[in-house]
């Protein structure tokens, strides 16, 4: 089954990304390629910048992201951690505080609950305890998501919990190209950013430029497909889902889907999301983690706060089961969102429309 949303991408991006200049020229690569690339390009543009966490260096990294780094620029700026999460988030809290660019992988999103503290009482208060007089430009790069029976201590999607703080940036790219470019922004950023990767989509391939001065904004979402009937509001791998059945709908049931992804949970780009809605009347809104308190609950609000006038139907949302995620496939599988699930709200959401 074809997830490569990067090539699939019908629509266009809300607002100017810097884009691939004419000449930069792009290649095919996947999702972790253009991460590590991100980070070359970064480690070389400043140094500055370092790269630290649990298998980083010498194992090259738990998912092969940092494969090549530590030969090329060194202990000194690849640094392989003791296992403790608390610990390293904290040391790159301070180093960023004294003007480095730490980037800390934390192997899941499920071990930085262990260095919660840093995150969100440190880093994220930082810039407004000190009056803005000293910043903190970390970033924290970890892989959220379920799929491969890890079970309920490492299959858990927190972006809620995280975007939930004022002070911490939020992104969450779906594709190799936005992987590059939020990376990139993110560490060029003065202020502490989670950059929220996912584990099915690391080996996933699409287009990437190859200028190493192209970002993408935090805080813009992009309309990868545009479409008259319904808008499917996803972020990360929901977003790959949602083009998927998108994709299908329009083949078995002649409807023009719209798919938003929202690229950045904080901030939040409303304004691409209600010009969508009010275009089509209708949303759907899908998350891989649980809905209750979630991202898609946010988005229920702003929505109706925002597109009441505009909307033909409430707001759907579409989640994990809420419970913690079971080790059996099958029952894994029914836990997720996939896109059968995400198929039938459409289809219940666009009920007498046609």
């Amino acid at each position: 089954m074809a997830r490569n949303a990067g090539s699939e991408d019908r629509g266009q991006a809300s607002g100017e990304d810097a884009g691939n200049p004419e000449g930069a020229g792009t290649e095919v690569m996947t999702y972790r390629e253009a991460l590590r690339l991100a980070l070359a390009e970064e480690l070389e543009r400043d140094e500055r910048v370092f790269l630290m966490g649990e298998e980083v260096g010498v194992f090259e990294g738990a998912y092969k992201v940092s494969v090549g780094l530590l030969e090329r620029f060194g202990a000194d700026r690849i640094r392989d951690t003791p296992i403790s999460e608390h610990g390293f988030v904290g040391a790159g809290v301070g180093a960023a505080m004294i003007g480095e660019r730490p980037v800390v992988e934390i192997m899941t999103i499920n071990f930085l609950l262990v260095a919660i503290d840093q995150v969100i009482n440190h880093a994220a208060k930082i810039g407004a305890m000190f009056g803005g007089e000293v910043r903190c430009p970390l970033v924290i790069r970890t892989p959220n998501g379920a799929g491969a029976q890890l079970t309920a201590q490492h299959s858990q999607s927190f972006d809620g919990w995280f975007a939930s703080a004022p002070g911490l940036k939020v992104v969450a790219p779906a594709t190799p190209a936005d992987a590059k470019g939020l990376l990139k922004s993110a560490i060029r950023d003065e202020d502490p950013v989670l950059v929220i990767e996912n584990l099915p989509i690391y080996k996933e391939k699409g287009e990437v430029s190859l200028d190493p001065e192209a970002l993408t904004p935090i805080g813009l979402a992009a309309v990868p497909r545009s479409g008259s009937d319904l808008s499917l509001i996803a972020h990360s791998f929901a977003t790959v889902r949602c083009l998927e059945v998108a994709e299908q709908l329009a083949d078995s049931h002649g409807l023009d889907i719209e798919v938003v992804d929202l690229r950045s949970l904080r901030p939040l780009d409303v304004e691409t999301v209600a010009k969508s809605v009010a275009k089509t009347g209708r949303a759907v809104c899908v998350e891989e983690g649980w809905p209750s308190y979630g991202v898609t609950a946010e988005l229920a609000s702003r929505i109706q706060k925002t597109c009441f006038d505009y909307l033909d139907a409430p707001v759907e949302r579409v989640g994990m089961a809420e419970v913690p995620m079971p080790y059996a496939k099958n029952l894994e599988l029914a836990a997720l969102p996939g896109g059968e699930r995400i198929a039938e709200a459409v289809l219940e959401t666009l009920e007498g429309a046609r």
